[in-house]
């Protein structure tokens, strides 16, 4: 199945220490890039959340964020009440030596110590953030090979206009070998001399063999069956596609130097439009 790597997915866990939230993004890179953005609580997970990345994709400069958001009920807050005690009678005894001393509640609060958090378990939010990732990864592997059938299918509408004009070049051929050959004749026929008819056969051959492209249209052909080929496999294919456009385009430059025909020449310029129209397609590709 092909891969774009373009896509974007995201989910939420809820976990009895707030919400879990992640997020991937990814655009087009020759090789695999991934930056993390994770909350203090998740720091040390990050190899393990790079490690499960790179396990799914293979190209791409892909984004990874994660986020906790507290609960919205602060039913896990706590208060030292011993501690508010001890600061209740400090403020007795200081009180004497500063009588314009006053503690609003909010200030209490904010003293080192008196609000308490249940603590995290470590390990348990870890697991949940590894679930997250890997119910994350799964949205966006699909997001990535939808977009990857489009991508596919129009490479694949692509390739049948390749096919096409090495068809119509392939006919094209003998009536052009034989225009040449009349031409040759005509001026031939100016010259004021006459020459040796099997001398002048032998230089039309070897002319005509100069300029011969059935071994590039066949080449072109065995390259159309392999992008084909290439578009059904569910690996990624990408740098084989890469490889493969190279090829495609040597022999478009080579029909398109050979060409002594106007409809050879036009059938170049269409196959270069085409290739390059494939290349784009091809850039977005894992």
């Amino acid at each position: 199945m092909i891969r774009s790597m373009t896509a974007y997915a995201g989910g939420e866990r809820v976990t009895p220490w707030g919400t879990l939230g992640c997020e991937l993004r990814s655009v087009n890179h020759r090789f695999l890039e991934v930056g993390v953005r994770l909350p203090e609580d998740l720091r040390a997970l990050e190899p393990q959340l790079r490690e499960r990345v790179s396990a799914r994709i293979s190209r791409g400069k892909l984004d990874l964020v994660m986020r906790l958001r507290a609960p919205e009920a602060a039913t896990s807050l706590a208060v030292d009440e011993a501690l508010v005690e001890q600061l209740g009678e400090l403020a007795q005894r200081l009180q004497p030596r500063f009588p314009l001393l006053q503690v609003g509640f909010t200030d209490l609060l904010q003293y080192p110590g008196v609000l308490r958090t249940e603590a995290a378990d470590a390990a348990a939010l870890q697991a949940e953030a590894l679930a997250l990732l890997e119910q994350t990864l799964d949205g966006f592997v699909q997001a990535r090979e939808r977009e990857g059938q489009k991508l596919a299918e129009a490479i694949s509408e692509r390739v049948d206009g390749v096919e096409r004009i090495a068809r119509d070049v392939h006919v094209l051929i003998p009536a052009i070998r034989d225009g040449q050959r009349a031409k040759l004749a005509a001026r031939l026929a100016d010259l004021p001399h006459p020459v040796d008819p099997g001398r002048a056969e032998q230089e039309l051959v070897l002319w005509l063999q100069k300029l011969d492209v059935d071994e590039e249209l066949d080449r072109l052909g065995s390259h159309i069956t392999e992008i084909r080929r290439v578009l059904k496999q569910r690996e990624p294919v990408g740098r084989r596609l890469d490889f493969l456009l190279q090829e495609f385009n040597r022999e478009a430059n080579t029909l398109g130097s050979k060409s002594v025909d106007s409809r050879t020449s036009n059938a170049a310029v269409e196959l270069k439009v085409l290739i390059d129209q494939i290349r784009e397609q091809v850039q977005n590709i894992e």
